[in-house]
């Protein structure tokens, strides 16, 4: 089985505008928030920020990764691009919820198989808390001053995809690419926990744990698979670098650092040589809020990889040569 085309669109909790959410790797969603002055939020991990009660968020999200080359004579996977849309509602100050509908597109050399289209939807709820010295622990409430901000602040959030995409795709042979499918075939969930507080008052510390679990699906052909699990450790720190209260605009700089757990896949109950491993990414990046709007631009790159039978996963997560990931949303 070659490498899954992307993870579902739920190792989610990347970052997005004032005070919503975003994505994350390959198109997997996330939450973050940020204005003028407070908090920062990561380029694609989690903050810790809930939509407010009332308001609805656009997004959308492009992580692009090209890969390296090993066998020049073969097809070999060349780049892949995961672009994310997603819309999301404040139903409270503390409760938040998100639609993601993901678009893979994923291309081989020449003489290898493309595989593009629309992937599994996937659905997300987001619980936001808070801890006080004074207070001690509390859903995070409507307003906030200057001082609560620098509190820590957390989010419960959880989801699943929904088997929208086609799992059963063939390529020009016929054969269906377990590993190119673009849906799962079954529901995966996710579960994760983000932190953030303020270090100084330019200064954010933001940190993420987060999961994601699959179900064994039988394809049209008969073939048994169970994506490996996911797990995710991810920390950013955000430093405002410019802001300016009268054109309601702010700058941030970004250093963050996720480390990947992925369990090996298994076809027929057997695990499959080739799949799997732990690796640690590295993406220095910048966030720009301007009113409503934020724009976030990283570049990432894998600084340290243990991969099961390493020489067998080109095309895989830790062979990159690069990821770019870009992302904008919209709060009103």
């Amino acid at each position: 089985m070659k490498p899954r085309l992307a993870p579902p669109a739920l190792a989610l909790l990347a970052t997005l505008s004032w005070n919503a959410p975003a994505l994350a790797h390959h198109g997997v969603a996330g939450v973050g928030a940020a204005a003028v002055e407070g908090p920062g939020s990561p380029i694609e991990s989690s903050s810790s920020a809930v939509l407010p009660a009332g308001s609805w968020l656009t997004y959308l999200k492009l992580d692009h990764a090209q890969y390296k080359k090993y066998a020049p004579a073969e097809p070999e996977a060349d780049y892949a691009r995961y672009w994310m849309t997603g819309v999301g509602y404040g139903f409270t100050p503390w409760f938040s919820a998100y639609l993601f509908a993901p678009y893979h597109d994923k291309t081989d050399e020449p003489r290898g198989y493309t595989s593009r289209g629309w992937a599994d939807l996937s659905v997300m709820g987001q619980l936001g808390f808070r801890y006080d010295a004074q207070s001690g622990w509390q859903l995070t409430p409507a307003q906030e001053s200057l001082d609560d901000l620098e509190d820590w602040h957390f989010t419960l959030f959880g989801g699943a995809t929904l088997p929208t995409g086609n799992a059963n795709a063939r390529d020009t042979h016929g054969e269906i690419d377990p590993g190119k499918s673009r849906g799962f075939g079954k529901p995966s969930f996710s579960l994760g926990l983000s932190a953030a507080k303020m270090l100084t008052p330019r200064l954010t510390l933001n940190l993420e744990a987060s999961a994601i679990r699959f179900q064994e699906y039988t394809y049209a052909d008969g073939q048994r698979v169970k994506f490996g699990e996911e797990n995710r450790l991810s920390g950013a720190l955000n430093y405002r670098l410019l802001a300016d209260a009268d054109r309601k605009f702010r700058l941030d700089g970004v250093l963050e650092a996720q480390f990947l757990h992925l369990g090996r896949d298994k076809a027929d109950g057997v695990g499959e040589s080739g799949t799997g491993g732990r690796m640690v990414y590295l993406m220095p990046g910048v966030r720009a809020y301007v009113d409503r709007v934020s724009l976030a631009l990283g570049i990432k790159k894998a600084v340290w990889t243990r991969l099961n039978e390493s020489h067998e996963q080109q095309g895989a997560e830790g062979k990159e040569k690069y990821r770019v990931i870009f992302s904008a949303s919209y709060l009103f």
